[in-house]
């Protein structure tokens, strides 16, 4: 039922947040007023070298005190160069929760570490500080998500003062849990962004994986343990970004059994060491992510990056199309041509099949 989209500028164009809201509020119908979210990429020019914390904090008149302990967690690395209350529009959502950001720096000693630390931070506050959940922790970027409609929640956050060359969106319709501001879309961990359409009858095998690598899921969400397996797959264990997508949405295996001995070898193997970040059930997901990567060819990129993908047999719809440098990926192509009439391609992948694209 959740309503998804994402599009990316291949040029680095930068984009209003006003769009994204626009299209994801003609997928408003896909959920339920219980969750909606964006992510936005390039939205802290001036922080751009920072860690941005989004943190929602307890709605409490004591609330400054988890702040300070935050800060007491962050402070053991690095240091705190700037934080505040996130911008909001008062009055157009019931305030449950304080969106606070923090713009981070580790010290020098910790570079060579600091992604792990970040992931270790983040599960050490969402686990241990109570009032505190911090939702999104990557550079140069930022989540922004409530309890509410697609426009509610762009407006609440005045989505429209952040410009950003890829966006996400997603409108929720819980099934498996309650709809409040941390089960909002998108799920987030260090640079990768995950909305997902649904259901991930895998989950507790999934979840028992990560968190055997460090990761705490507990959020108690299928979405939550997605963006865990992009980062560990791709970051982590630095596969090739097609091999990692095959892991998480493997062949079947008369397909594999039908490839070429070498390409045959390849993915028996990744089917039996990752076959316990392979996602099942009905699905279909869209990630961004400016993390490096690996590709099948050797190549080592730096570069920013926005994936589909669907389950083996698309059980849920999955779009694709392009207008001169923008790529759209979306549940329904209504929602992209809401904001772009005119496209030069659409296409619907086909199940399984993977959407790549980066930066020209």
């Amino acid at each position: 039922m959740c309503g998804i989209i994402g599009f990316i500028s291949r040029k680095k164009r930068m984009i209003r947040g006003d769009k994204i809201a626009i299209a994801l509020d003609s997928l408003k119908e896909r959920g339920n007023g219980q969750g909606s979210g964006y992510v936005g990429y390039g939205i802290y020019p001036d922080y751009k070298d920072c860690y941005a914390l989004h943190v929602f904090l307890k709605n409490t008149p004591t609330y400054h005190k988890i702040i300070d302990r935050v800060k007491s967690i962050l402070g053991m690395y690095g240091v705190v160069v700037k934080d505040e209350e996130i911008p909001v529009k008062e009055g157009v959502l019931k305030k449950e929760f304080i969106p606070w950001r923090f713009f981070y720096h580790f010290h020098d000693s910790y570079r060579d570490i600091e992604n792990d630390l970040m992931v270790n931070i983040v599960m050490e506050i969402n686990d241990k500080v109570d009032g505190a959940f911090v939702f999104s922790s990557g550079k140069n970027l930022g989540v922004f998500k409530a309890t509410g409609w697609p426009k509610e929640v762009a407006e609440f956050y005045r989505l429209e003062e952040y410009e950003g060359y890829m966006w996400l969106g997603h409108a929720r319709y819980p099934t498996n849990t309650r709809g409040w501001w941390g089960g909002a879309h998108p799920f987030n961990i260090l640079n990768w962004s995950v909305v997902h359409n649904g259901e991930i009858t895998s989950y507790g095998t999934n979840k028992r994986y990560v968190e055997s690598f460090g990761y705490k899921c507990r959020m108690f969400t299928d979405t939550e343990v997605v963006a865990y397996i992009f980062d560990l797959l791709i970051r982590k264990h630095r596969l090739p970004v097609e091999y990692a997508l095959s892991a998480i949405a493997p062949k079947f295996w008369d397909e594999i059994d039908r490839m070429e001995e070498e390409e045959r070898k390849i993915h028996e193997a990744i089917r039996m060491t990752y076959g316990p970040a392979a996602l099942n059930g009905p699905f279909a997901i869209v990630v961004g992510t400016h993390e490096g990567m690996v590709f099948m060819n050797g190549e080592i990129e730096e570069n920013n990056t926005l994936i589909g993908l669907t389950d083996r047999v698309k059980l849920r719809p999955l779009v694709a199309a392009e207008k001169d440098d923008l790529v759209f990926v979306s549940s329904e192509e209504a929602a992209i041509r809401r904001i772009c009439p005119e496209l030069d391609k659409v296409e619907m992948p086909d199940a399984g099949t993977p959407i790549i694209v980066r930066l020209e």
